[in-house]
Formats: structure tokens, C-alpha cells, sequence
């Protein structure tokens, strides 16, 4: 069984202001389908061929960089596009909510310690609210790795995530991607964060 570049459940111009049309459709249909042909292929030639990817990223320190980075690549991607939505709810609410005042003080803590991973990562990579146990954590990730891969500094459940490689902005935002964070904020769907959160 191969992996498949799933279908988005918008159009490449629902996010519009904030993700414009001509980002989404070559970073879903270039950027991932890449990964994701390339993850396949990979898969050709290991013993991994039918193994969930999250049984691939479990011993990921193990395996070539192609499985790490390509794997990495579909998932982490699948995730960015499941947590946005045009219109969505205007922040968490209900355990998520709780979950978030808990670990971070304030909705407005939480967003700006977000922020800051985001804004200061360098280079390529991915920032994250991660469930650890009974509570909540941000990090960053460089490339495409996650919190599902056993070479993570902070190992743990993916509840949200921030693409910020260039392809993720730069056509819109240039170099300012404090502006994008922002942005990125207006189109979050948070029912879907809260349905990854575990009791």
C-alpha cells in the first residue's frame, strides 16, 4: 500500500486574504505531491512497505534520509492543511481551551510563546503545539522532522503546526514572516486541534 497526496477539503482560494491562491496550489500540488512521490519511492526498496507512518517515524533514527525527510514531508504537510480552515472558529474553546490556559497561562501567552518558535527558527522547518502526558508544549522542529519521530527533542502528539520553510510564505510575505504567523492565526481550525487532543 502506497502513500497518496490527500485532496484539500477548500479550494486553493479559501484562505485568501491571508494564504493567497497561487501558494496553496504549488505547495499542495508541487511541494507535497513531491514528498509524497518521493516517500513512496523510497518505501520501494526497505522492508517498510505496508507500515503506518507513524510505525516508520517510531524507529526513523535507524532508517535513510530520504524516509525521514520525505516521510516527514507527507505527514507534516497533512497535518498543515487539516488545521487550517476558511472562516473557522475565532480561537480554541472547551478542553482545548482549558488545556491551553493550563500549560501557558492565557490563550495570549500561548500565541506568543507559538510565535516565537515560529518566528525563530531558523532556517527551514516546522513549529508545533505538541500533548506531552497530561499537558501541553511548543517546539520547533528543523527540515520536516516532528514530535512523532524518535530523533525529536520533545516527543509527544502533534495537536498543531506551522510550516515556515519560504515555499510556505515568501510569495505573499517575502521575508516577513512574522506577518504569516499572524496570518496564519485568521485561518486555524481549531475543532480539528481539539479533536487530536487525547483525555
Amino acid at each position: 500500500m502506497s502513500f497518496t497526496l490527500p485532496t484539500l477539503q477548500y479550494d486553493y482560494k479559501a484562505l485568501e486574504p491571508y494564504i493567497d491562491a497561487q501558494t496553496m496550489e504549488i505547495h499542495h500540488s508541487k511541494h507535497h505531491a513531491a514528498y509524497t512521490n518521493n516517500l513512496n519511492a523510497a518505501l520501494e526498496n526497505s522492508n517498510l512497505k505496508g507500515k503506518s507512518i507513524e510505525e516508520i517515524f517510531s524507529k526513523v533514527s535507524q532508517l535513510a534520509p530520504a524516509l525521514r525527510n520525505n516521510g516527514g514531508g507527507y505527514y507534516n504537510h497533512n497535518l498543515y492543511w487539516d488545521v487550517l480552515i476558511p472562516g473557522g472558529p475565532a480561537g480554541p474553546q472547551g478542553k482545548l481551551l482549558e488545556s491551553i490556559n493550563g500549560s501557558f497561562g492565557s490563550f495570549d501567552l500561548f500565541k506568543e510563546a507559538f510565535t516565537k518558535a515560529a518566528v525563530t527558527r531558523f532556517g527551514s522547518g516546522w513549529a508545533w503545539l505538541i500533548q506531552k502526558g497530561d499537558s501541553l508544549v511548543i517546539n520547533s522542529t528543523p527540515n520536516q522532522d516532528n514530535p512523532l519521530m524518535d530523533i525529536a527533542e520533545i516527543q509527544g502528539i502533534p495537536l498543531l503546526t506551522i510550516d515556515v520553510w519560504e515555499h510556505a510564505y515568501y510569495l505573499k510575505y517575502q521575508n516577513r514572516r512574522p506577518e504569516y504567523i499572524e496570518a496564519f492565526f485568521k485561518v486555524i481550525n481549531w475543532n480539528e486541534v481539539a479533536k487530536r487532543l487525547k483525555a
